[in-house]
């Protein structure tokens, strides 16, 4: 019995077509209220909520004889957004599923179609709709959402089952140095739009043009061929052009905007039109190419002055969720100096990258491709270029985005390479305007001589390398003397670099054995040292701006559960290493 049960509801789940590769595009501008707040919630650590106790269905009594083993209840409940780990203390540890409930009022709108957005959920769901399931998504970092348009009630229900159960076949894979936050842990909207709307845009300076504004619109409903008009008044443009018969316009412009710049981050409104559907952008124009090592900004030679950043309030050991943590993520890195930031390991929240358009910070974003990924599975091919997909449509018109990053530390092999080559590929089918990397750290070392040996460099436009001379390895010569190879003569970016310190510790600096702030801060003079001699390098990335949770960091006296190679501590304490980055990015000027 149970065994037929296991088969249909495998075969129910499977067969149900997920919704969420087929995004709309920039939620912010569209009319939408949102379903943020408390959601009750059932702790299921075994999942019978999705078999022989239906949780989904929300059944209640009816008769004195009737119970049910499950039951929502108002005193039980989770915020949303937000991670589940901090928010109770028997879930710090927590990996499993939840099931959240939210119950909210919304009449159909009058020609009018309605959809359910959520933001992310860590790490795989199911959700339901007035008891009827609606479909699933994989990938905890990546929007996605659902059509309600035909199943609106005057009250509603929606149930999500969430599971944060790491396995093999994820991405990212069982083992991975940060924490496994599960929960649905950004934004959740309920979004209305005309029947016929605008679904998607790219509008961009054309690739390597300084006077060409290029991309396209696509309409979705049933009426497609509709005329189309972009209008930016502070360029005195109002361009008008209709769709064929797919619905899709490709389009063209002259204009000269202002150019988009950390000195100068202009910013323009934008309006698209079509039908009866408007919806309002705030775009930069910027144009980010390679010409041999060099990375060019507006055709010109720019030293991306960066650090790592996790989305994570370590004061408040939670996930960043909200406009105002990515005011504090960013202001700190700002007042390092810097002027680029590498969103690792995975797409950050929405509000982090539109804030680095209007503050001027460059940006990497990456796909959570993070070593031990089961590349000889093709099932992971398909789950990365769909997180791949999701990352780009979310954000192919955030000006600060200069980089697409394929994956982190991942081994070379005949499989990773066809995987990543592969997306590297497909990337470039979405959006040929930006530039392609990865961070590797396969180097070769012969006596002070590094080449950087992976083949994976052929397909990228710049290469990242994350390398820990002077922590986990000891520095084969002096710094000043190391020389660097780059055989595919494409620019660099040292990716990640740096070693831990426990904030206060202090003594030797030549001494990793003791965590001390001192040895921290030689590392990194010593890796400035090293910097300076490499004539390729075009950026540089200290890993990482905090010290951040990791349930791997088993040292008791000086990690506790924390990854502390931060040039902030846990409580925002600026290290010593912290003003070594902060000297050197000042003298490397604007």
């Amino acid at each position: 019995m149970k065994l037929i049960f296991a088969f249909t509801f495998c075969l129910f789940f499977c067969s149900s077509k997920a919704q969420y590769a087929n995004l709309l595009a920039n939620v912010h501008g569209r009319q939408h209220f949102s379903l943020n707040g408390q959601w009750e919630v059932i702790v299921d650590p075994f999942n019978a909520g999705a078999g022989w106790k239906p949780v989904w269905k929300d059944q209640k009594p009816t008769g004195k004889y009737d119970f049910y083993e499950y039951g929502f209840i108002p005193s039980a409940s989770l915020k949303v957004p937000g991670d589940w780990n901090h928010q109770k203390p028997e879930l710090l540890y927590y990996e499993g599923t939840i099931w959240y409930k939210k119950t909210f009022t919304k009449k159909p709108g009058k020609n009018k179609r309605t959809f359910l957005y959520f933001g992310a959920v860590n790490y795989q769901c199911d959700v339901y709709f007035n008891n009827e399931y609606l479909g699933s998504h994989e990938g905890g970092f990546t929007p996605f959402h659902f059509e309600i348009t035909n199943k609106l009630k005057d009250t509603n229900s929606i149930i999500v089952r969430v599971n944060n159960q790491r396995k093999a076949e994820d991405i990212p894979a069982l083992n991975f140095d940060w924490w496994n936050y599960g929960g649905i842990t950004r934004d959740v909207s309920v979004i209305e739009i005309p029947l016929n709307y605008i679904k998607d845009y790219k509008i961009q300076l054309a690739k390597n043009s300084l006077d060409t504004i290029a991309g396209w619109v696509q309409l979705s409903g049933d009426d497609i061929s509709s005329p189309v008009s972009i209008s930016i008044p502070k360029l005195h443009l109002n361009y008008k052009t209709i769709t064929g018969m797919n619905g899709k316009a490709d389009f063209q412009i002259a204009a000269t905007p202002q150019l988009w710049s950390p000195a100068k981050p202009e910013l323009y409104d934008v309006f698209i039109s079509a039908n009866k559907d408007t919806v309002h952008e705030l775009i930069g124009f910027r144009t980010i190419q390679v010409k041999g090592n060099q990375i060019l900004l507006n055709g010109k030679p720019v030293f991306l002055k960066g650090i790592n950043i996790h989305e994570e309030i370590p004061e408040e050991k939670r996930r960043a969720f909200s406009e105002a943590d990515a005011e504090k993520l960013l202001g700190r890195s700002k007042a390092l100096g810097c002027n680029f930031v590498r969103l690792t390991h995975y797409s950050h929240n929405e509000y982090m990258v539109r804030l680095a358009d209007k503050w001027g910070i460059m940006l990497w974003e990456e796909v959570p491709l993070w070593q031990n990924i089961q590349f000889s599975n093709p099932a992971i091919l398909n789950k990365a270029d769909t997180m791949l997909k999701e990352m780009i449509t979310r954000d192919i018109n955030r000006c600060s985005i200069i980089m697409w990053s394929l994956s982190n530390e991942t081994s070379p092999s005949a499989d990773r390479n066809k995987t990543l080559e592969a997306m590297a590929g497909y990337a470039r089918g979405l959006d040929n305007t930006r530039l392609i990397t990865s961070a590797l750290n396969h180097v070769r070392y012969d006596g002070n001589t590094i080449t950087i040996d992976d083949s994976l460099c052929k397909v990228l436009d710049v290469v990242g390398v994350n390398e820990y001379l002077g922590w986990y390895v000891p520095w084969p010569s002096k710094p000043q003397d190391m020389i660097w190879k780059n055989p595919y003569n494409k620019p660099l970016i040292m990716s990640e670099f740096g070693g831990e310190a426990l904030y206060g510790q202090h003594g030797s600096p030549d001494n990793n054995g003791y965590w001390t702030e001192e040895r921290q801060a030689q590392i990194y003079r010593e890796q400035i040292a090293m910097f300076k001699n490499i004539p390729f390098l075009c950026g540089t990335s200290p890993w990482i701006l905090e010290d951040f949770r990791s349930e791997t960091r088993l040292n008791p006296k000086y990690q506790q559960g924390w990854n502390r190679k931060g040039l902030l501590s846990d409580k925002g304490l600026k290290k010593k290493a912290w003003y070594v980055m902060h000297d050197y990015y000042k003298e490397m000027g604007k």
